[in-house]
Order: structure tokens, then C-alpha cells, then sequence
């Protein structure tokens, strides 16, 4: 098993297949909406400070932080970090970007179950995925127990990622509602930031497909083996 090739690996290279694509799609639709301004002239940011105040939350601020497409909601800080291409840009891109981030923060201020969840898988989560390698190298020239162990760990991964899920695709769709009500949007700029918000989605997607595919692989290998 662990010398030539090894057919398994062909789940590691469709998995990885899977996130280039979806990676390449979510760049590529982004650039393309990035480009198309939105008709009421709102930024990123004014129209993330709109959406907050209109959900009664004033302790979040909004600040700018560097990079592309690094937008995060923060809940432990309670800040929205809005990158360089949404922070001050005006396209519909940007505005359904920073919306969506502010569909984060409504989840919180709501006590959105599927959020709460993955709050609390985050260190088990953290800790699974610095572990889960060294502990199955351990298991090859140790025992059998720590490469267990390892998968478990991964696991745990899987299961955060699998959260996620939910989470994510909830936040969009506030995000499209409330820039559709608000009139933030009109209705042929909410079909180009339901493009963008979908190809971000099918990143997540692609990131449990390809872990799945891992944690797939690991039991092929490992499953049938036991200490001598």
C-alpha cells in the first residue's frame, strides 16, 4: 500500500480538483461584479453601517482591514472587517460582500443555533487539525491507536466544516433579503450579487466535498489495519 502508487490518492486530486475550481469560479465571478457599480452609489462599508443600525445592533463596528477578500465578522471582537476591493468600493459586488458579513452579526445578535454550534466546535476543530497529521505519522511506526486517534481528530474537522455549511448559506440569503427590502439594490443588481454570494458558497461546498474525500481516503487505508 505505501509503496508505488498509491490509487487512493486519485480522492486527494479530485478533492483538490474541486476547491481550484471553485476558487477560480468565486475570483473570476467577483471580478466580474466588481466591476458593475451599483446605482445608489453605497460603499461596501456604508452599507454594511446601514444594515447594522436597521437590525438594532450598534456594538459592531466596521473597520477596514487589508487584502483581498478577507471579509470576516469577528464575534469574540464584535467587528466587521471589510477588505480593500469591498470596504470602499461601490459595486454590487462589494455591497452583497459586506452584507452578507452583516448576515454573520444578525446571526449572532439572534442567537442563530447553527452559529452557536460552530462557536463551540471551533478549538476542537483547531486542535483536530494540528493534530490529525502527527498523530497518524505516529500510528506507521508506532501503534495503531494513535493513527485511530488521528482520523478522529479529522473528524472533528469534517464536522466543523459540514457546520458551517448551514451558516453560511443563512447569511446570504439575509444578505439578499435585507439588500432587496432596503432598497440598498435594485432587482437586477440583487441577480448579480446572488451570482457572487453563490460562487463564494460553492467554496465551502467544494472544502467539505474535498475533506470528506480525505476522511474517505484515510479509512480505505487505514481501515482494515490493527496492531500486531
Amino acid at each position: 500500500m505505501f509503496y508505488g502508487i498509491d490509487p487512493t490518492y486519485i480522492l486527494v486530486i479530485a478533492g483538490a480538483l474541486l476547491c481550484l475550481l471553485a476558487q477560480n469560479n468565486v475570483t473570476s465571478t467577483y471580478s466580474r461584479y466588481s466591476r458593475v457599480q451599483s446605482r445608489t452609489g453605497m460603499t461596501g462599508a456604508m452599507a454594511a453601517e446601514r444594515i447594522l443600525r436597521a437590525n438594532g445592533i450598534y456594538d459592531v463596528r466596521v473597520e477596514h482591514i487589508q487584502g483581498n477578500l478577507t471579509d470576516h465578522y469577528d464575534p469574540s471582537a464584535k467587528v466587521l472587517r471589510l477588505s480593500d476591493t469591498v470596504y470602499g468600493s461601490t459595486s454590487v459586488a462589494a455591497i452583497g460582500v459586506a452584507a452578507h458579513e452583516c448576515g454573520h452579526a444578525i446571526q449572532h445578535q439572534t442567537g442563530y443555533v447553527p452559529l452557536k454550534i460552530r462557536g463551540s466546535l471551533v478549538p476542537v476543530a483547531n486542535l483536530g487539525s494540528r493534530l490529525c497529521w502527527p498523530l497518524i505519522v505516529l500510528g506507521l511506526f508506532f501503534s495503531y491507536t494513535f493513527v485511530q486517534a488521528g482520523i478522529i481528530m479529522f473528524c472533528a474537522v469534517v464536522l466543523f466544516q459540514l457546520v458551517t455549511l448551514p451558516v453560511e448559506f443563512n447569511a446570504s440569503s439575509r444578505a439578499l433579503q435585507i439588500l432587496g427590502d432596503s432598497g440598498m439594490l435594485y432587482q437586477d443588481e440583487i441577480s448579480s450579487t446572488k451570482k457572487v454570494l453563490g460562487a463564494a458558497a460553492l467554496t465551502y461546498v467544494a472544502s467539505v466535498a474535498s475533506s470528506v474525500l480525505q476522511l474517505l481516503r484515510l479509512i480505505l487505508l487505514f481501515g482494515n489495519r490493527r496492531d500486531d
